[in-house]
């Protein structure tokens, strides 16, 4: 039995979208989270947002930060169980 958590619900669509809207590149995230602390290749980036990789909760904070969002609603809008 593995011990990591599987995302069982992909928020890398609305990450995607944040990020754009915010006018930055996954590099621009990526250096941005290294200056929070919280180092973060710009392949996982991608990952994220391309639902393969789990996020962990504290760059989904810094993201919030990062991308200006007013709430975590934004992250997980439109989203429906499966």
């Amino acid at each position: 039995m593995s011990d990591k958590l599987k995302q069982d619900i992909s928020i890398g669509d609305n990450l995607r979208f944040l990020r754009k809207r915010a006018k930055l590149s996954q590099e621009d995230v990526s250096a941005k989270l290294d200056l929070m602390g919280l180092s973060t290749s710009r392949e996982i980036i991608s990952q994220m947002e391309l639902g393969r990789y789990s996020i962990r909760i504290s760059v989904l904070l810094a993201l919030k930060q990062i991308y200006n969002v007013a709430a975590f609603d934004e992250f997980f809008k439109d989203l429906e169980l499966k």
